[in-house]
């Protein structure tokens, strides 16, 4: 049996599509149970949990090959990270208690550094995974290609896009979803002990500039990036609604900066296949 959580994005959903697709067992663990019926008719068991219930992980992880952890997100945490060190120990718990055979937990680029940021999220769950006695892989992903969903609008209807990347001609690794799904689920079929991290990155390192000419190229008129001032950035993040932005900044300061980078060289990491341009199309497909 092989459990999934996070099942409904957009990572967790291409792991379970390809474990369906070769006809392997899965369950399905949801927040909300009025998600259901779309993965009962895929041929999914169902368990109903949230990711800071120890107890409820626990039953839905009971018998299993291999478990998916996908830690979910927290944009805005609170000084020293509460809700994400209430799920860590949940899951942390949960496995110790149900000993699947295996654990694949989604982690992040930089999860290696020492300098606080949005990030050590996945550092303090690498941590806690570390010391149980389960063999557990920490697939480090490279930052999300989808994450260009925030600038179609501007794209589309203005032909200038807002970066907080900079250098705009900087580039840094990216990758798409569906990669990272992809080789999620071969690693939940392998056969290997003890813990082990895998980097992941796509074809190729992007930069801003990349990105607004990928726009260009789709749309069929210019498209530019423009640096947004770092003495801005708080103040945006706050009309956004954040309450704690800090983390973020350093967190996009740790990739401006280069401190948040992948530990092992190219020929060491995974490649995706997925380019930029697939991804951008398929957003602005979606947001017609």
């Amino acid at each position: 049996m092989y459990v999934i959580t996070g099942i409904t994005g957009k990572v967790g959903g291409v792991v379970a599509h390809a474990l369906l697709s070769k006809n392997l067992p899965v369950r399905a663990v949801l927040r909300d149970v009025n998600k259901a019926a779309v993965w009962e008719d895929l041929g999914c068991e169902i368990a109903v949990a949230n990711m800071d219930d120890a107890g409820a992980l626990t039953e839905a992880f009971k018998g299993a090959t291999a478990v998916f952890i996908l830690p979910p997100s927290d944009f805005d945490p609170a000084p020293g990270f509460p809700a994400a060190r209430k799920v860590i120990r949940a899951v942390s718990d949960a496995i110790t208690a149900a000993s699947p055979d295996k654990v694949v937990c989604i982690s992040t680029i930089g999860a290696q550094a020492k300098q606080t940021n949005l990030l050590t999220q996945r550092t303090l769950m690498e941590e806690e995974l570390n010391a149980l006695d389960v063999p557990v892989t920490f697939l480090r992903p490279a930052w999300f290609m989808e994450n260009c969903a925030l600038d179609v609008a501007a794209a589309r209807d203005t032909g200038v896009i807002q970066s907080y990347l900079q250098p705009l001609d900087k580039a840094v690794p990216m990758i798409a979803t569906a990669d990272i799904g992809k080789l999620a689920a071969v690693l939940l079929q392998g056969s290997w002990k003890g813990k082990h991290i895998v980097e992941l990155e796509g074809p190729h390192p992007v930069a801003p500039n990349d990105i607004a000419d990928t726009f260009t190229q789709i749309l069929g008129r210019p498209v530019v990036a423009e640096g947004m001032a770092r003495d801005t950035w708080e103040a945006v993040f706050r009309a956004q609604g954040h309450h704690h932005p800090l983390p973020r900044m350093q967190m996009l300061d740790g990739f401006n900066e280069g401190w948040i980078c992948f530990e092992e060289p190219r020929t060491k990491r995974v490649i995706g296949e997925t380019e930029l341009v697939t991804v951008l199309r398929a957003l602005l497909q979606k947001s017609e």
